[in-house]
């Protein structure tokens, strides 16, 4: 008990020092160190929270019959309509059997589903500490961690493989002329691998980005620019990247006009994918606070939960790009020697950039030629 007290420092005394004042500061210091041993012994003081009355102001507040907020101020606070998180509610409950409301040690009726998805969905929504619905939902900081981490594992499980998929060969052909025409973006599931696998040059050869390329088992997206066959679809990516078919990347200083209009369109298009991830900063508000606390799996985990929920809300507002999921047919991985080799070419990636110019010159697209003009 004395080892965990803090040394007590002693002021100097003079003669114009009371006992008054020696006395009320050396209260002050046991009143210190009785509160200190309170928070690390076994002697902790007990807090009851009544989680039941936060059951029944939570129900009043949006799950009654006449609810005291509305279904806009209930989708503003959540982020996704009653509906769709009732529905959650119900498949986590089902699947996982933490979310089931049980009596605790002493008896009591724990928490139910509805506090616990709501104490996750909160922090996924604002990003603020777990301790932040204590006062409204009653419950304590570590229950309120637990939901989110149990929650954030559930989702991935029960709606990974539908809204956390790759795109299929049924999709790649119309995936990005739809997915341009709306800033709320469908999140297609593009980096499974391990943090950074995908922005380090020295393993991109590893990459899940490019490994289902190597095995065989990658979706198959053809396309002809210019009369020339292009087996693989590309990626556009700055400067840093290097001149592998699979890239394309933009012009530095473009002189002629056709150059000028392929960098506009570029860059505009690269522009988009980061407006959408600021999309879904903005939804999940988590995602632009800082996680150092958590585990590599955690952060994943929550990282994917909002990506999941972004594309269950767009379904379930009529906005998603694939509604229907036609699966590819199975297929066997198949390490081919030649593919590796097909990436790395460099002729290809230029090829492909110079038709990819002239194919956008050919585009009669007024904004870009005025952009050309100005420049």
């Amino acid at each position: 008990m004395a080892d965990d007290l803090p040394p007590l420092w002693f002021p100097p005394m003079s003669s114009d020092d009371s006992s008054d004042s020696s006395i009320l500061f050396f209260q002050n210091l046991i009143e210190e160190a009785e509160l200190q041993d309170t928070g690390t012994s076994n002697r902790r003081r007990y807090i009851e929270r009544q989680r039941e009355e936060g059951h029944e102001t939570l129900m009043a507040d949006y799950f009654v019959e006449d609810p005291k907020y509305n279904e806009d101020i209930f989708r503003h606070m959540f982020r996704m309509s009653k509906r769709l998180f009732l529905q959650i509610v119900s498949d986590v409950e089902e699947n996982d059997p933490w979310f089931v409301e049980a009596p605790d040690a002493r008896g009591r009726k724990g928490f139910t589903p509805l506090q616990k998805v709501t104490s996750a969905i909160k922090q996924l929504a604002t990003g603020n500490t777990p301790d932040e619905n204590d006062e409204y939902l009653h419950m304590a900081e570590r229950t309120s961690r637990e939901c989110l981490e149990y929650f954030c594992d559930t989702v991935c499980k029960i709606y990974g493989p539908e809204f956390l998929r790759r795109p299929t060969n049924h999709r790649y052909p119309t995936i990005m002329l739809e997915a341009v025409a709306s800033q709320d973006l469908w999140f297609w599931h593009a980096f499974a691998g391990p943090p950074g696998s995908q922005n380090d040059i020295n393993v991109l050869q590893q990459s899940p980005l490019f490994l289902t390329e190597r095995n065989g088992t990658a979706p198959k997206c053809p396309f002809y620019v210019n009369n020339h066959l292009y087996k693989r679809g590309y990626l556009l990516v700055d400067g840093i990247y290097p001149s592998w078919s699979v890239f394309v990347k933009s012009i530095p200083y473009p002189h002629e006009v056709n150059e000028k209009k392929f960098k506009r369109q570029h860059e505009a298009a690269r522009k988009d994918v980061e407006r959408a991830f600021g999309v879904l900063k903005g939804k999940w508000g988590v995602l632009s606070r800082p996680m150092r606390a958590r585990s590599v799996k955690k952060i994943r985990n929550v990282v994917y939960t909002c990506i999941i929920l972004h594309n269950m809300i767009l379904k379930d507002d009529g906005k998603a790009i694939a509604p229907v999921h036609i699966r590819d047919p199975p297929v066997e991985p198949a390490l081919d020697d030649t593919v590796l080799g097909e990436l790395l070419n460099e002729d290809t990636h230029w090829r492909l950039k110079h038709d990819l110019i002239d194919h956008l010159a050919s585009q009669d697209l007024p904004h870009l030629l005025a952009d050309s003009d100005e420049d």
